[in-house]
C-alpha cells in the first residue's frame, strides 16, 4: 500500500475532524483504484467550497441522470409563463415507454399534470413520462440549447427514450428501424396485442433479441458508442447542475424547492449514495445494467450540504456489488467531511 493511501486510511479511521487540505483528492483516488469499472467522481462539500474529483471532465454515458436537465428547463419555462405545470395531459397509447416508471401500468386516458410527470421523471425514473416532458419542453435540441447557454459543454441530451431503445432492436436487423412506438412497447412489455402484431411477427423479432452474441454488442455500445447513449455528461458538470439547484441559481425559490423535495423522494439507487448513511439524501440515479450504475446529488451531512456525483460505467463485477462499493465511498466522503464517529 503507497504512503498516499496509507495516509488516507489513517485520516478516515482516526480522526474526528476534516482531513488536511488535499486529502480529499486522494481519498477519491483511493477509493476508485478498487472499483473494477471506468469510474469517475465529483464532491464538493458546498459551506466550506473543498471540493475534489476524479475523471471529473470525462465524458460517461448518462443513462437517466440526464432527465435532470429536462426538469430544470421545464421549470425555467414555467417561471416564464411559458409552461403551466397544473396543466393535464393525457397518456396516449404511443406514449408509452418500456424499462423504467410506474405510468405504463396505469389506464391509457390517464392524464397527469406537467408537475405529476416531472416527479415520476426523477423519483421513478419513469421513461413514459420523460419523452412526455420532452414534448412538453420543445424536444431535444431546446435542453441541449440550455445546457450550452449556461455553460454546461459536457453535457448533452442525444435522443429520446424511444430512440434509445429502437436503436437496440436496430442493431439485431437494421429493418426494425421501421418499429413504431406501439409495435415498440409491444415488444418490451411481451403483449403483441398492444400493437395489433402478428405472433409471427412478434415471435420472430423476440428471436433475433436472443441471437447469440448480440448481448455482448450491446452492452459494448453502452460502454462505448455515444451515438446509442441517451446523453452524455461529466461528474463536475452534472455536480455544477446539482450545486446551481441546491444553491437556487437556476430557477426561483419555489421551483427549487420543488426539485429537491424530487430528488428527496428519490425511489431508487437505496444501495447506492445512501446505502450507509443516517442523513438525508437527494439523489437521481441512472442505470443500464450490467455495465452501467449511475447516482448524483446532494447528502445534507451534518457538517452542511455535499454535493457527489458519482458515475460508473463498463462495470466488470456483479452489478450489486458495485452499488455497495458506490455505497461504502460514499460513507467514507461524509466521514471525511463530518468526522468518523461524529
Amino acid at each position: 500500500m503507497s504512503r498516499a493511501v496509507v495516509a488516507v486510511c489513517l485520516c478516515i479511521v482516526a480522526s474526528s475532524a476534516p482531513c488536511a487540505a488535499g486529502s480529499l483528492e486522494k481519498l477519491l483516488e483511493a477509493e476508485l483504484a478498487r472499483f473494477p469499472a471506468k469510474a469517475g467522481i465529483y464532491v464538493k462539500h458546498l459551506a466550506t467550497g473543498e471540493s475534489a474529483a476524479v475523471r471529473g471532465d470525462e465524458v460517461f454515458n448518462s443513462a437517466s441522470v440526464i432527465k435532470i436537465p429536462i426538469m430544470v428547463l421545464a421549470y425555467e419555462l414555467a417561471g416564464q409563463r411559458k409552461l403551466d405545470l397544473d396543466s393535464r395531459v393525457e397518456m396516449r397509447r404511443s406514449d408509452l415507454r418500456g424499462g423504467s416508471g410506474v405510468l405504463r401500468y396505469h389506464d391509457i386516458g390517464l392524464r397527469p399534470t406537467v408537475r405529476d410527470l416531472i416527479t415520476q421523471m426523477i423519483i421513478t425514473s419513469d421513461n413514459t413520462a420523460t419523452d412526455m416532458m420532452l414534448t412538453q419542453v420543445g424536444g431535444v435540441a431546446p435542453v441541449n440549447a440550455w445546457l450550452q447557454a449556461h455553460g454546461y459543454t459536457g453535457e448533452r441530451l442525444n435522443t429520446t427514450i424511444y430512440e434509445v431503445f429502437k436503436r437496440r432492436y436496430v442493431a439485431a436487423d437494421p429493418a426494425l428501424a421501421s418499429l413504431t412506438p406501439e409495435e415498440l412497447y409491444a415488444l418490451q412489455s411481451g403483449d403483441p396485442g398492444f400493437a395489433n402484431m402478428t405472433r409471427e411477427r412478434f415471435d420472430a423479432i423476440q428471436t433475433l433479441m436472443r441471437r447469440p452474441g448480440l448481448g455482448e454488442e450491446l452492452n459494448r455500445q453502452v460502454n462505448e458508442e455515444p451515438s446509442t447513449w441517451l446523453g452524455q455528461i461529466t461528474p463536475r458538470g452534472i455536480g455544477r447542475l446539482l450545486e446551481a439547484i441546491e444553491k437556487c441559481d437556476v430557477a426561483s425559490p419555489p421551483a427549487c424547492d420543488e426539485m429537491r423535495r424530487a430528488f428527496r423522494r428519490q425511489q431508487s439507487g437505496a444501495r447506492r449514495l445512501p446505502h450507509f448513511l443516517d442523513v438525508p439524501v437527494g439523489h437521481k440515479t441512472g442505470d443500464f445494467p450490467p455495465v452501467l450504475a449511475n447516482d448524483v446529488g446532494t447528502i445534507y451531512a451534518r457538517s452542511g450540504a455535499i454535493v457527489v456525483a458519482f458515475l460508473t460505467n463498463a462495470i466488470r463485477e456483479p452489478y450489486a456489488e458495485l452499488e455497495d462499493r458506490m455505497g461504502r465511498t460514499t460513507r467514507a466522503i461524509v466521514d471525511y467531511f463530518d468526522g468518523a464517529g461524529r
